[in-house]
């Protein structure tokens, strides 16, 4: 399998040999992990049950941390959902990159589709399933949404939407998946939404809407061809705990659950004990949310930009994205990702991705600096 190195990777290689600022303390605004304390009753909770190390986690799942993640989708989206549809995942990553591998392989030549930019695991799935890629490319002239036509969309077999989306912020309506939705049944594909930033909104009254939501407004109510993975890494600023479910369509997932048996990717009891407290519990969500709506706040008093809807991201438009992060890394001590490197065909050409994952007083002083490099 030839597998591209990761974004970070070419991050490194990029900035090999040039030597920051030493004026300045180095940040790093590249990588979407929040720099925040995992809330102490999630931690209270995996230390209380350190003993049920002594078992065998099952691949199901333990039935407290299903029925949290049931109750999170009910409240958050009032969707429901039964015991067959749904599954408890180890994170959204192992579930991104193996279930693709287990729905094309019974294809002969096989065709997946993902959002371009792009979650890398996505590419590297779709070449450990041997399949043909079409990208659906996200630019301004489409406000980053995602669309294919008909002809494309005839040749698919599998196809990964990402709203809210990573790295371009942008948000599709309940009325645009829903038209997702819809082709998926007309042309017999199954479509996944990856939704581990729906947490990161910053006003009540507009919430990104669920894939699932759509399918019940396209009269999908039992979500064929349909699934959506969520996480608990952003959401909980707890990514060591490594929950994420995939949920919808209870055939598909039937037969999944089987191929999850032989891949050996339980997570410990423990610490689905610890995600089950987690998902339960929206107060902490909110505090988070409080955090990255400030440090937006900050952003658009510092850099004039409009917030984005959903997810800690700033798509920052610049002349040369690769120039621009060599320049900032050394004239401000500041690292940011090349739009570039998150994408394929010119896709993220001219942007860089920041990700706003410190405290306020960091990111100002951090967003200031970008500043005065902008205006030099």
């Amino acid at each position: 399998m030839n597998f591209e190195i990761y974004p970070f990777e070419k991050l490194n290689e990029l900035l090999e040999g040039i030597t920051p600022n030493n004026e300045y303390e180095l940040s790093s605004l590249t990588i979407g992990e929040p720099q925040f304390e995992t809330p102490q009753f999630i931690q209270d909770e995996l230390k209380a049950t350190t003993l049920l190390l002594k078992k065998y986690p099952a691949s199901a799942g333990i039935p407290e941390l299903k029925e949290s993640m049931i109750n999170f989708v009910f409240k958050r989206f009032n969707v429901s959902l039964n015991n067959e549809q749904i599954i408890p995942t180890f994170g959204t990553r192992e579930v991104l990159f193996n279930f693709p591998q287990f729905a094309l392989f019974d294809k002969k030549n096989p065709i997946m589709a993902f959002t371009n930019p792009f979650y890398q695991i996505y590419e590297g799935a779709a070449i450990a399933s041997r399949a043909e890629v079409i990208h659906i490319n996200l630019d301004e002239s489409n406000n980053f949404k995602a669309n294919l036509s008909d002809e494309e969309l005839r040749k698919c077999d599998l196809v990964v939407l990402n709203y809210p989306n990573n790295p371009t912020s942008a948000v599709m309506s309940i009325d645009e998946l829903a038209i997702w939705v819809k082709k998926a049944l007309e042309f017999d594909f199954i479509l996944i939404n990856d939704e581990c930033y729906s947490e990161i909104f910053f006003d009540e009254a507009i919430k990104p809407p669920s894939l699932l939501e759509a399918s019940v407004k396209a009269g999908n109510s039992e979500f064929k061809n349909v699934l959506v993975m969520n996480s608990i890494s952003k959401r909980s600023s707890a990514p060591g705990l490594r929950s994420g479910f995939i949920a919808g369509d209870e055939t598909i997932l039937k037969e999944y659950m089987k191929y999850r048996t032989y891949v050996g990717c339980a997570s410990p009891v423990p610490l689905q004990k610890a995600a089950a407290v987690a998902w339960n519990d929206e107060k902490h969500v909110e505090g988070f949310r409080q955090i990255y709506k400030q440090n937006f706040e900050i952003a658009k008093e510092i850099l004039g930009i409009n917030p984005p809807k959903a997810t800690f991201y700033i798509w920052l438009k610049v002349d040369d994205e690769l120039q621009f992060t060599k320049d900032l890394y050394k004239e401000k001590s500041i690292k940011v990702l090349p739009g570039s490197f998150l994408g394929r065909e010119n896709a993220g050409q001219g942007y860089v991705r920041i990700a706003l994952v410190e405290n306020a007083k960091k990111t100002k002083e951090v967003l200031q600096r970008l500043k005065d490099f902008l205006d030099g």
